[in-house]
């Protein structure tokens, strides 16, 4: 099963999609977050989250983050982000 995962910032909703994996940089250092993780919550450092859409294979997508938190609960994986920088 797919993970539900959303980035949102101030101005916007970045993402709403369905994942394998994403990857956030937690204060306290890097978490994996897959479907069924257990309810957990971070703040989150400068860097980069990597999301993988079909498995560990290939290159994840990177999107570079700036503060906020990270919440995962029955619903997937939501990053609120103060910014992010999305490829174009």
């Amino acid at each position: 099963m797919p993970l539900h995962f959303e980035l949102v910032t101030p101005e916007r909703l970045v993402r709403s999609e369905d994942v394998h994996m994403v990857v956030v940089p937690g204060s306290e250092g890097e978490f994996g977050v897959l479907e069924g993780h257990a309810p957990f919550m971070s703040t989150i450092r400068n860097g980069e989250l990597a999301i993988y859409r079909t498995g560990m294979t290939g290159e994840p997508e990177r999107i570079a983050i700036e503060g906020g938190f990270a919440e995962v609960n029955d619903r997937g994986l939501t990053v609120l982000a103060e910014r992010a920088d999305v490829p174009a």
